[in-house]
């Protein structure tokens, strides 16, 4: 059956189609009266009202677009409940885009939102998006609300909200120093991300600070995925390294593989951290430490950030920063040195 309109419940009702609409919508210029008798046949007729169409005449939605490189990771996932939690309740609902860590795709997910006239962008940038020029020009003139996320760039959007990443890899770093390893390397990512350069120099920090060399021999870029941690695992282990912080948990997953692949045992010949605490890390084995980064919290704090901004809220900052905590697991507890 055709779902009934506005006109059905005009006709059934014996009024005109736009007393029905106003009624619908509230309008103080129909009376209480008519407006009890058009909800009632409108809930009996089984009508819907669309919302999006209604909001788009206004020219406004209440409908905020959230871009994420990948749904399937934890964090992200993560990052969008922590959003809907609050954003729903306000009135709000979240579409998400991917990525798929592609800046075309990214592009694309933008202008789409922005056709559909959300009332926020919230976005964490692809790897392959190296500067935020192309977003700026989109965006200059549109007037949405516009808040970034983990990967951020400077000028553009309202605000962005970022973990302490710089902390992050250096307690990590400075946990595997207290452990007892030697020759630390680090895996990082594409450092056009505002994300693996403050890691990266969070790890640097940590080693100057204990006097330890910093080897090139064991720093590898463009590492955050299973695979390739599996493969520069074995350069690592080939060049005398001892022990690896790794940007991201898949690349530690890949790590640990390797170590098992080839008899070294984890911990006692050598020793791993991850970051992002992806939800294997407690049930590979061995368990892997790894630094969790709140990134519910991180969802929350973009969706608020993003309501005070439209109700006209003063910020006093144009960074929130989300602080990380470091889960110390059987990757890195070395039982003796």
């Amino acid at each position: 059956m055709p779902k009934p309109t506005i006109t059905d419940i005009a006709k059934a009702l014996d009024i005109t189609a736009s007393t029905v609409s106003r009624a619908l919508a509230g309008s103080p210029k129909v009376s209480q009266a008519t407006r009890m008798l058009v909800e009632r046949k409108a809930a009996e007729m089984g009508y819907e009202r669309n919302v999006l169409a209604s909001s788009l005449r206004r020219g406004v939605t209440d409908t905020v677009g959230m871009v994420v490189p990948r749904v399937n990771r934890q964090f992200f996932s993560n990052i969008i409940s922590g959003a809907e939690a609050v954003l729903n309740p306000a009135g709000y609902n979240l579409i998400i885009s991917q990525s798929h860590e592609h800046s075309e795709d990214e592009r694309r997910a933008i202008q789409t939102l922005l056709r559909n006239q959300v009332s926020g962008i919230l976005i964490s940038h692809s790897i392959e998006t190296k500067d935020a020029e192309a977003f700026k020009d989109m965006l200059a003139s549109t007037g949405v609300t516009v808040i970034q996320f983990d990967r951020a760039f400077e000028g553009i959007g309202d605000l962005c909200v970022v973990n302490d990443n710089f902390e992050c890899a250096r307690s990590a770093t400075r946990h595997l120093i207290e452990s007892g390893y030697e020759r630390i390397g680090y895996m990082g990512g594409d450092e056009s991300s505002n994300v693996y350069v403050d890691r990266k120099a969070g790890y640097m920090a940590a080693m100057r600070e204990a006097g330890l060399e910093v080897n090139d021999d064991y720093m590898f870029s463009n590492c955050i995925t299973r695979d390739k941690g599996f493969y520069n695992a074995a350069k690592a282990v080939e060049r005398g390294c001892g022990a690896l912080y790794c940007a991201g948990d898949y690349a530690a997953l890949g790590v640990i593989e390797y170590a098992r692949d080839k008899g070294i045992k984890i911990p006692e010949d050598f020793g791993v951290v991850g970051t992002a605490n992806e939800n294997f890390t407690d049930v590979v084995y061995p368990s892997l430490s790894s630094v969790e980064q709140n990134s519910t919290e991180m969802g929350t704090a973009v969706a608020k950030a993003f309501l005070d901004i439209k109700s006209g809220k003063a910020l006093n900052t144009d960074k929130i920063i989300i602080p990380t905590r470091l889960i110390v697991r059987d990757s890195s507890k070395r039982r003796k040195y």
